[in-house]
């Protein structure tokens, strides 16, 4: 009965740390860019876009597939960044 007690005990202590570390991940924040900065996005641990940010040369209106690919691009490189920080920190 002892060791289940300790188990509880540990189960606790880790189920605090990951709500402590998810807190901290929301306010950690990534930047990723597309088109050579042409489009920037900051993500947080939360997979958010926080902002996103297009360059007045990238908003060509003969053009709206290229800043639409530019847009999913760094979206999704910062979710992938964000994705890469969580597990980082998850690790240590």
């Amino acid at each position: 009965m002892h060791n289940i007690g300790n188990i509880m005990k540990q189960a606790k202590k880790m189920q605090e740390k990951i709500s402590r570390l998810q807190q901290e991940l929301e306010t950690k924040t990534v930047e990723a860019q597309a088109g050579g900065g042409m489009v920037r996005v900051v993500v947080n641990g939360k997979f958010e876009v926080l902002s996103l940010k297009i360059e007045k040369e990238a908003a060509n209106p003969e053009d709206t597939e290229m800043l639409q690919d530019l847009v999913i691009a760094a979206v999704n490189e910062g979710i992938r960044k964000a994705q890469e920080m969580t597990s980082s920190e998850m690790s240590k």
